[in-house]
This record gives C-alpha cells, structure tokens and sequence, in this order.
C-alpha cells in the first residue's frame, strides 16, 4: 500500500550575532530562535523517540549558527535571556493587577513565567546548554539526519572568484566534521541558489571577474566533497533540460537523450534527479531534492496557511514594556486594536484538524501520482526552521501531529533524505537553469540596485585577498602574518553572507545590515593592512596588535580554519 515518501527539511540559519547587538538586532535572534524552536523541537523529536516513533526529520544547519550555538558565551547569555523574560512576565503581572486588567491577560503574565522557567530548565538540565550536541545524539540514534550548509550562508551563484565558493563548501565539511564527528551526506544551498557551469561574469563591472570565463557548476564543487545532495525549488525543475539517464548504480554508464521533445520523462517535484551542467557527468552531479510548492505553501502561507488560524498566538502584537505577546491571530487582516486575548487551551483541536488535514493532502498528492505513474514518490517540503516555533508558536506541535499521524499511514511514511537516495536510487539526469527559491526564482532578492554597492565590496575584498595570498607564499614561516590572514578570511566569510542583501531587500532591519557589512569590510581592509606591513617590516604597533585581538575576540568562529582553504582545489 505504499505510495511514497514524506520528506521535511528544516533549514536552521541565522547570521553572525554574538557580540554584534542585542535587542532589536543581534543576539537576540538567536536567544529568541533556541527559546521558541530549537528547544521546543528537540522536545517534540524526543518525547516522540520515547513513544517509540523516530521522527525521521531533515535538519540543515549552517556552519556559522553551530559556532554560535557552540560558543563559550552563549550559555550564560541565553540563562540571562530566559530569567530577563521571567522577570518581564511578573512585572506584567503585578502592572496588569493593578490596573485591573481582566483576569485572563494576568493568568498570561503567569503562563509566560512558566513557559520561560521550562525553556531554562530544558537548556540547562536536559540539554546539558549544548543544542548541537543535543542534536548529534538524535542522529546518532538514527532519529534524525543532520546535513550542512556553506560556512556563513554565503550566496554561492554571485561569489567572484571560484575559490570563495570552494572555501564555504570546504569550511561546510570540515565544520559539520567537528561538530558531528562523520562526514555530511549533503548541503543546503543558501537561498537555494543554484548555478550551472557556463561562461560567467559579474552583473556589475568590478574586474576581474566582469571578464568572461567559464565557471564549473556548483554539482560539480558539491561533488568534489561528497555532497550527494542538495535542495531546489520547483519552478527550477519546472524549467529544466533532460539529459538522459544511468544505465547502471555506480553511475557509470548513461543513456543520453537524443531527441528532447521525444525523450523528456515526466517533469514532477515528486521525482529524485540527478543534476548535471551537460553531458559530461563525469565532472561531478548531485541529486537534488524539490521543494513541493503546493504543499508547501499550505503550511508556509500566512494568508491562506494554517499560522493565520485565528486561535493561534498573534506574532506581531507585543505589550510594549516587555514585548511579550498576549493576543491571538483573531483576523489576519484585523488591526492591532482589534486583536483578542489568546487561549493556550483552544489550539489543540486546531492541531489536530490542521495535521489531518495535511496528512489527508499528502496521502492523496502521493497516492495520485502512484496509481498514475507506478513510481513511488518523494513529496519534499523545506521550510526556514524559525517558522516553527517563532514566527508560528504553535509549529512545533504541528510537527508532532504530523509524525505521529503519518507513523499510522498505510500509504505515506517520513523519511529522511539518504534513506530517500537509498530507496529511489535516481537514475534520470536533468540540467537545472540558474535560479533561487526568492522573488521571480532568480537574484533579484540579493542582487538589485540597493544592493549593488554590496557586491562592489565583495568582489574587490575577494581581489584583494587573492592577491595577498599570492605574497604571503613567498614568506612561508610568518606566523604572524598567517594569524592575521587567517583572522581576514574569517572577516570576507562574513562579508559574504547572504543575509545582509536579503535584511536590505526587505527592509526589515536595513541600517543593521548596512553597519554590519561595512563592518566586516572595514576590518578586513584594516586587517591587509596589516598583513602588508607585516610582511614587509614583521612587526606592528601596540594600537595594531590591540585591533587585531579586538577583531578575534567579535569573531571568533571556525577555529579550524586554515588560510589555504581559500584556495585549496580538491583534484
């Protein structure tokens, strides 16, 4: 009665917070994103482990969020957190009391203190104050799979120079090694931003790079690291081209297809292909992963979406003394002023509907296309971890419905992507178009006029970078000129992230994002300069010595970085 698989991928991201800001902007993010989902998710995976249901979700998380979550100040910066939002809550509660508020919003201020006071005692009793450790046993149990993501969420397609999108994959690998001890299955693309291998230039003119020159397709980097898989959206596989197929498992042997129009299978998100830049697939392919838009947007939308339920905890309303929430959704177009208290109580038999309901779509969209096509499917649904929890208090429950209804599923079972690879075995080839999961499934989100100015910086820094590199060879044993380098990769790393052309973009936290890259791009101009003189004279003043060190201790990520994974070409 088998009709295929349920694949749910949770990508777990947030940019370079520690030490940069707290509230509104800053490590707040992260507070907010271990209290509202982290926590409550690996509640939800491990009470289902003790039902004895494996939850068999897909978890990504980027190399930068697990140095955060993995820093030595983080622990006591999230225990501040927690009792900071308790003390909030009874202040609440004494302000509500005495302005005789209704008996409900103050029995809130109390619900708020006790969801708060558990959160605290899961981090710091159950979870031992390490979420990715936490996460690492679930995979060691098999409950879960665990994949990477490039090292500071940079936006791979628009890099400049072949050697940066080389370092964030190789910085993905060796980092997702340190914290998980096995190498990742597969990566997450940032943005799910895909590039083939063509004759390429920058869409601004900033030489070198504005030169034409063939670059390889990012399958083919992913490749080269053993990256088996990775996740696309459907209006990519929509537009792709058929190649052909492998004859054989080793993927050895193809078939091509001679004429497209004839040959061309069934273009369906519910099929695994594999993605190659031509016909050559000995330079390396990947499988990929598609993104249900359907499906999908059932749980993501949040006009038509089960967040706009009106009993749910409204995300936007927050009592301006602790910015803690009191009301429900009650009307996603209602105003502020309209909005009601919110019952904890009411949602549960919402869940419940809400579950069954996507369970019902999910049987019936597989079932479909099994009595249809013979082929047992793989129905793929990636969505940003911080809508589970965060943006949708209710999400983590909702997963858990979920897993737990489809463990009863005759038809449909979860599973996680390698197990997925395992089963269907792909055999088809499919040449993707250049793409992302954005606005118009293209660049525009990252790459448009107020953000040109970004990508002028990005490109000079990579120049610049390469060309000290190349200097820096010839003085081999300068241990402080490597200390330096070292602390100027880690800078462009950060420069590169594609969270501050999307916080422009959107507009949600423009002047935090601005100060942000022009930061790191001071530093790592002030940082060459270093370099430079250090090179030529081997010493620097105490002032210089005391920025560098102001520079490793706001950074202080990927302590196993090595200069020459910038430039480092696996064969």
């Amino acid at each position: 009665m088998f009709s295929g698989s349920y694949v749910l991928v949770l990508h777990t991201h947030l940019p370079w917070v520690i030490h940069h800001g707290t509230f509104p902007h800053g490590v707040d993010w992260l507070n907010e994103a271990v209290a509202e989902c982290y926590i409550p998710l690996l509640n939800v995976f491990n009470q289902l482990l003790e039902e004895g249901i494996l939850p068999k979700v897909n978890i990504d998380i980027s190399p930068v969020l697990c140095e955060q979550l993995e820093h030595p100040d983080f622990p006591k910066i999230f225990e501040n957190y927690c009792k900071n939002k308790i003390e909030l809550a009874q202040k609440d509660e004494k302000n509500f009391t005495n302005w005789g508020y209704h008996p409900h919003h103050i029995y809130l201020t109390k619900y708020w203190q006790k969801w708060y006071s558990d959160r605290l005692d899961d981090f710091v009793n159950k979870y031992s104050k390490s979420i990715v450790k936490s996460l690492k046993t679930l995979q060691d149990l098999g409950a879960i799979e665990i994949f990477t993501c490039a090292a500071t969420h940079g936006y791979l397609p628009l890099l400049g120079d072949d050697r940066s999108v080389e370092c964030q994959i190789k910085v993905a690998v060796e980092n997702y090694k340190k914290h998980f001890q096995r190498e990742p299955k597969g990566i997450w693309l940032p943005e799910c931003a895909y590039r083939p291998s063509y004759i390429w230039k920058t869409l601004i003119p900033v030489n070198p790079y504005h030169q034409e020159r063939l670059r390889p397709g990012l399958e083919q980097i992913l490749a080269r690291y053993g990256l088996n898989y990775f996740i696309t959206d459907q209006n990519l596989l929509e537009r792709c081209l058929p190649i052909g197929r492998f004859l054989d498992l080793r993927k050895e042997k193809i078939e091509l297809f001679k004429n497209f129009s004839g040959s061309a299978f069934d273009i369906n998100p519910l099929r695994l292909v594999n993605v190659s830049s031509s016909e050559r697939v000995e330079y390396g392919t990947s499988v990929v992963f598609t993104r249900h838009q359907m499906m999908s947007m059932q749980v993501w939308s949040g006009e038509v979406g089960y967040p706009a339920e009106p009993d749910y905890l409204d995300f936007h309303k927050r009592h301006l003394d602790s910015m803690l929430r009191y009301w429900r959704v009650t009307d996603k177009k209602a105003d502020m002023l309209y909005k009601t208290l919110y019952y904890p109580d009411w949602t549960a038999r919402k869940i419940d509907l809400q579950s069954n309901h996507f369970i019902h779509h999910l049987e019936n969209t597989l079932n479909w296309f099994y009595n249809n096509s013979g082929i047992q499917g793989t129905l793929c649904t990636p969505f940003d971890t911080e809508l589970f929890g965060h943006w949708w208090f209710e999400g983590p429950e909702f997963i858990r419905a979920v897993i737990k209804g489809l463990n009863f599923s005759p038809w449909v079972k979860m599973a996680t992507c390698s197990e997925e690879l395992f089963r269907v075995q792909p055999d088809l080839i499919v040449k993707l178009p250049e793409g992302s999961w954005g606005v118009n499934n293209n660049h525009d989100v990252w790459s448009n006029p107020d953000t040109y100015w970004t990508w002028e910086a990005i490109y000079n820094d990579e120049k610049r970078f390469g060309d000290i590199i190349e200097i820096a060879k010839h003085k081999p044993n300068n241990e402080l000129g490597k200390r330096i380098l070292k602390q100027a990769l880690k800078e462009l790393l950060l420069l590169q992230a594609s969270d501050w052309q999307f916080l422009i973009y959107t507009k949600s936290a423009k002047d935090y994002a601005e100060q942000r890259f022009f930061y790191h791009h001071s530093d790592f101009n002030g940082l060459i300069d270093l370099v430079e003189k250090v090179l030529e004279v081997g010493e620097i003043t105490p002032e210089e010595e005391h920025f560098l060190t102001e520079c490793e201790r706001r950074n202080s990520l990927f302590q196993e970085l090595e200069i020459d994974w910038w430039s480092f070409n696996p064969k």
